[in-house]
């Protein structure tokens, strides 16, 4: 049950309006990397833990409903950028102190051609924020990615909170304004603690690599193939032991072009740079399958299935007897 608390999380404030901020920062309300695409991912992401991972469950649900706020501070903000214009807009009869802060004709030309990617932001809404990006593309639920997979979905999680703070560090550029330069720095703030959280959270499920069940075949999964022409760059990425640790290399090859001859198209292809053999790889995936699957059908008790109790003391969901009390 969601209860709407008025008091903001962080105290938005502007100096005045600004209409052209006001528009760059609909990217944080309705476009791909911003608030409500994040809430929505989290929210969704949460439904298919509930049972066998409440601990994760717990904390999706806290997120989201974070970011849900972090939605009503950017949506405040920009209203609060757009201040008056709502009421300007309905006085159609006069002239309004929006043509003075867009400095006459010349302003406005310039606010709808140069500033305002989306013209229609005022048009339509009247001095509100619209649910698009800066350049008025609707929001969709394409944005969501959720794999019913805790070990991808926590990874694309930490892309997303890399993508946010990196979105508002840009938008912090394009103001001067103080008080809404604070905001933005606090909402930043808070994509960095989230990509903590699900780092965190992506460690307690062991194993998590590689994502998902299935395990790479140990004849390509340490290959890297030199598809470069000259001054090819050498790293941890392609030679020495990469993030297995020791026994585990990089099988470097320099000429892809023989190797592929050389073993039929990889039909012929041997183990390189790691003692697993496909067997082995199979056994583990097969191990790890029964593992995860077992998680999540002893959650879900047979029968009558109940998703919370009332009140909810504990983080599991409740069993139901057969009775269905």
């Amino acid at each position: 049950m969601f209860y709407h608390v008025k008091e903001l999380q962080f105290n938005a404030r502007v100096s005045g309006p600004d209409p052209r901020f006001a528009s760059l920062l609909l990217e944080q309300f309705g476009g791909g990397n911003g608030e409500l695409k994040a809430a929505m991912q989290y929210f969704v992401q949460a439904f298919g833990a509930r049972q066998p991972y409440p601990d994760k469950y717990d904390m999706l649900m806290d997120i989201a409903t974070e970011e849900f706020s972090h939605l009503e501070i950017v949506g405040a903000t920009i209203t609060m950028l757009l201040n008056g214009v709502n009421g300007q807009l309905k006085d159609a009869m006069e002239t309004s102190d929006l043509t003075k802060l867009m400095a006459g004709k010349a302003g406005k030309e310039e606010m709808i051609h140069k500033a305002m990617t989306a013209p229609q932001f005022l048009v339509l809404t009247g001095g509100g924020p619209h649910v698009t990006n800066c350049q008025g593309v609707p929001w969709t639920g394409a944005y969501i990615n959720s794999t019913g997979d805790l070990t991808v979905d926590f990874r694309s999680n930490i892309g997303a909170e890399s993508r946010a703070k990196i979105v508002y560090e840009y938008l912090m550029q394009f103001t001067d304004d103080k008080y809404v330069q604070e905001t933005l720095e606090f909402l930043m703030t808070r994509e960095i603690a989230h990509f903590q959280q699900f780092t965190a959270a992506l460690e307690t499920i062991q194993p998590n690599f590689p994502p998902g069940i299935l395990q790479g075949d140990p004849r390509y999964s340490h290959s890297v193939y030199n598809l470069s022409s000259s001054a090819n760059a050498r790293g941890p990425w392609n030679e020495g032991q990469g993030p297995w640790g020791a026994g585990e290399n990089w099988e470097y090859i320099d000429d892809p072009i023989h190797q592929v001859i050389e073993t039929q198209g990889q039909l012929k292809k041997t183990v390189a740079g790691t003692r697993q053999t496909p067997e082995q790889a199979q056994q583990k995936a097969r191990e790890l399958g029964k593992q995860r699957s077992q998680e999540v059908t002893s959650a879900a008790p047979t029968g009558v299935n109940q998703w919370c109790s009332y009140p909810q003391f504990d983080l599991a969901s409740p069993r139901v007897a057969k009775d269905g009390k």
